[in-house]
C-alpha cells in the first residue's frame, strides 16, 4: 500500500508542475524544454506550422458552384494543390468588412523557389475582383516556410463593386510553382468580420504626413522567451529586449499588442555561428537568411526585412510604420494601408534552412528589440463585435474589451501592468490554487487512512 500511495503522489505531483510548467511567462520553468511545446524542439529538425488548435477542416474546390462555406470567426484548415486555383464561399452583408488571410505551409525539404508563393483574392458573384490580388512568396532565402496572403472585401468603399449583401468567393492558388516536384501544400484559412463604424467620421482619404522617423531600438538586458509555432499559438511580447533561439528551417511568431495612435518598431539580431557546430566550415554567405515580417491583426502583411548571413552577427530593422489609424486603409502603400486597425500585430522570424548546410543545424540566438511609441487613443468606435470577438482589441487574452461596453472595440491598451506580468500573475494564481487543492487533497487522504478508514 504504501509503494501505491507513494506512486498516486508522485503522479500527481508531475502532473501539478506540468500544469505549472505549461502556463506562458511562467519564468522559472519556462526555460526547461518540453517534448510538448512543438515551437521550441530539442531536436535539430525544425518544426512545422502550428495550426490552430480543433480548426475544422474545409476543402476547396475547383469550380465556385461546389465551394465550401467559410464562416468568419472560424480558423480552417485546408490543403493547396500544385496547380490551379480552388475556392471558398462567403456569405456578406452590405454593411460589413471582411479579411480572409490565407497561410499556405510547403513541406519542409520541398525545393523551392524565390519567386515561388501563394495568391490571395476575393471575387463577387461576377468575377470582379474585391481588392488587389495579394501574392506572398518564398524570397532570397530559398527556404521553404509559412506563406500568408489576404484578400478583402473593405466597406466604406470606393470601389462600385462588392457592396452588396450576396455570395463571395476566396480564391487561393500556387504562383510561379516548382514544376518538377508536384504535391499539395498545407493550408490554414482565417476570415475576419469588421464591423462598420457606429458614426461616419472617416475622410475617407489616407493621412498626409506621419512622423517616419525610426527611434532608438529598447537597450537593456534581454529577457528569455520562447516563439510560438503559428499564428493562433504566438509568444506575446510587449516594448522590450526579448531574447530567443532560432533553428535553420524554423518560422517563430510573436505578438504585440499595439493601440490606435501608436506606432510599433522591431529589429533582429542573429547571433553568429559556432564555430564548431556540426563540423561545418561555415565560410558561405546566405542571401535572405534571416526574414523578419511584420503582420496586422487579420494577418495581412504590412512590411518585412530580408538580413543574409555569413557567420558574424547580423542585424536588421522593419522600416518605420505609421501610426494605427482607421483611415490609413486609403493608402496606396501596403505599408500605410496595413495599419489599419488597433489589436495585436505579429512579428514572424524565419531563418532559412541553407543556413544549416554552411554553419550547422543548431540554434542561433535571436535578439528581438521592440518599441510601441505613443500613447493609446481612442478608437474610431464600431457599432458591433468582430468575429472572433475583441480581435481589434489592444489587449490580449480571452477578454470581450478594454473597460468599454460591450460590442465597443475602440478602447486602447490596457492602463495597468505589463503583458508578462499579467499573464505570470494569472498563471501562478492559477497553479498556486491547483497546488494548494492537491495538497489539501493529500491531507484529507493521510487522515483517512491514519483512522483505518
Amino acid at each position: 500500500m504504501g509503494r501505491r500511495t507513494a506512486w498516486w503522489r508522485v503522479a500527481v505531483v508531475g502532473a501539478v508542475l506540468g500544469a505549472v510548467a505549461g502556463v506562458p511567462g511562467a519564468p522559472a520553468l519556462a526555460a526547461s524544454p518540453s517534448p510538448s511545446v512543438s515551437s521550441s524542439p530539442s531536436s535539430a529538425t525544425a518544426p512545422s506550422y502550428v495550426f490552430a488548435a480543433g480548426a475544422p477542416s474545409v476543402t476547396g474546390t475547383v469550380s465556385t458552384g461546389d465551394a465550401e462555406l467559410l464562416e468568419p470567426g472560424t480558423t480552417y484548415r485546408s490543403s493547396l494543390p500544385s496547380e490551379g486555383k480552388v475556392y471558398y464561399r462567403l456569405d456578406l452583408d452590405s454593411t460589413s468588412s471582411v479579411y480572409v488571410a490565407a497561410t499556405a505551409v510547403p513541406p519542409a525539404d520541398a525545393p523551392v523557389t524565390a519567386t515561388e508563393g501563394v495568391r490571395v483574392t476575393v471575387q463577387d458573384a461576377d468575377g470582379r475582383f474585391c481588392s488587389a490580388p495579394d501574392t506572398a512568396t518564398i524570397g532570397a532565402g530559398r527556404s521553404p516556410r509559412p506563406l500568408t496572403a489576404w484578400g478583402a472585401r473593405t466597406l466604406p468603399s470606393k470601389r462600385s463593386l462588392c457592396r452588396g449583401a450576396g455570395t463571395y468567393y476566396v480564391a487561393v492558388e500556387r504562383v510561379l510553382r516548382t514544376e518538377s516536384v508536384p504535391g499539395d501544400w498545407d493550408l490554414e484559412l482565417a476570415p475576419v468580420l469588421e464591423p462598420r463604424l457606429r458614426q461616419t467620421g472617416s475622410t475617407s482619404e489616407a493621412p498626409e504626413s506621419w512622423d517616419s522617423a525610426t527611434p532608438s531600438p529598447p537597450g537593456g538586458g534581454a529577457v528569455p522567451v520562447r516563439g510560438g509555432g503559428g499564428f493562433g499559438s504566438a509568444t506575446a511580447l510587449e516594448q522590450g529586449v526579448w531574447r530567443d533561439d532560432v533553428r535553420p528551417g524554423q518560422t517563430l511568431f510573436y505578438e504585440v499588442p499595439v493601440g490606435w495612435g501608436q506606432q510599433v518598431y522591431a529589429t533582429a539580431e542573429i547571433s553568429s555561428a559556432d564555430a564548431g557546430a556540426g563540423g561545418v566550415s561555415g565560410k558561405g554567405l546566405v542571401p535572405g537568411a534571416v526574414n523578419l515580417a511584420l503582420y496586422n491583426p487579420v494577418r495581412g502583411l504590412v512590411d518585412d526585412t530580408s538580413i543574409s548571413y555569413s557567420g558574424s552577427q547580423r542585424s536588421g530593422a522593419l522600416p518605420a510604420v505609421p501610426p494605427v489609424g482607421y483611415d490609413n486603409r486609403y493608402a496606396v502603400s501596403g505599408r500605410v494601408s496595413g495599419m489599419r486597425f488597433a489589436g495585436a500585430y505579429y512579428l514572424v522570424v524565419h531563418l532559412a534552412a541553407r543556413v544549416g548546410e554552411e554553419f550547422g543545424d543548431g540554434p542561433l540566438g535571436l535578439t528581438l528589440r521592440v518599441r510601441v511609441k505613443g500613447e493609446p487613443e481612442g478608437g474610431p468606435g464600431y457599432a458591433g463585435e468582430s468575429e472572433p470577438a475583441g480581435l481589434f482589441q489592444t489587449r490580449l487574452g480571452p477578454s470581450s474589451g478594454d473597460g468599454a461596453a460591450p460590442g465597443d472595440e475602440g478602447g486602447g491598451v490596457s492602463g495597468s501592468g505589463s503583458v508578462g506580468m499579467k499573464v505570470a500573475a494569472f498563471g501562478g494564481i492559477g497553479a498556486g490554487t491547483l497546488v494548494l487543492g492537491v495538497l489539501g487533497v493529500w491531507v484529507v487522504v493521510g487522515r483517512r487512512r491514519t483512522a483505518g478508514v
